[in-house]
């Protein structure tokens, strides 16, 4: 290295220095405030969550079985299957614990609670190849007894009126649809 490389060089190096030497304080400074402020931040969520009026505390227990809505709190659901980019197969029990027809079978989550039944989706197959093949079906509770109303190919159904002694069904599986009607 020539003369003016190595003055150069240790000019370079106090400049160096010195902007370290000016700069670690306030870097320092700057860590240690943060610090200070999460943690006085934290005490003062502390304190008040202690002011906070006391709430019930409610164990949560995990269970796989959950009550299925709009049913009168009467069935259980777990889930069997989930279609991929589709709908969830549930197993269904009674959540009073009496054995159950639907029990050998697996349903979707279509629930309706009517007058003297509960409409259930039933599935005929789990296979996702097989799907969607779905038997409309009423569940009784009273007689525990489930009744078959008519066969769906599509995901995509719902109930759309119901009569006396009658029900339909209007469905569209993507490219057409229909409606059907049973008599009860």
């Amino acid at each position: 290295m020539n003369k003016f490389q190595i003055i150069l060089h240790h000019a370079f190096r106090y400049v160096w220095n010195a902007l370290f030497i000016i700069s670690y304080p306030v870097l320092a400074t700057f860590g240690l405030l943060f610090i200070g402020v999460t943690y006085a931040f934290s005490s003062l969520s502390k304190l008040l969550t202690k002011w906070r009026p006391d709430q019930k505390t409610e164990t949560v227990t995990v269970s796989d079985w959950e009550i299925l809505p709009n049913t009168d709190e009467l069935l259980e659901a777990k889930i069997h299957k989930q279609i991929m980019f589709g709908p969830t197969c549930y197993q269904l029990r009674r959540k009073d614990g009496v054995p159950s027809v639907l029990q050998d079978f697996y349903f979707g989550g279509k629930v309706r609670f009517m007058e003297e039944a509960i409409l259930l989706e039933k599935w005929n197959a789990t296979d996702s190849k097989q799907l969607p093949d779905f038997d409309i079906c009423l569940y009784y509770p009273d007689e525990d007894r489930l009744k078959s109303l008519t066969n769906i190919k599509c995901f995509d159904w719902h109930l759309s009126e119901i009569e006396e002694q009658s029900l339909s069904f209007k469905w569209f599986d993507g490219i057409q649809g229909g409606e059907v009607k049973v008599a009860l």
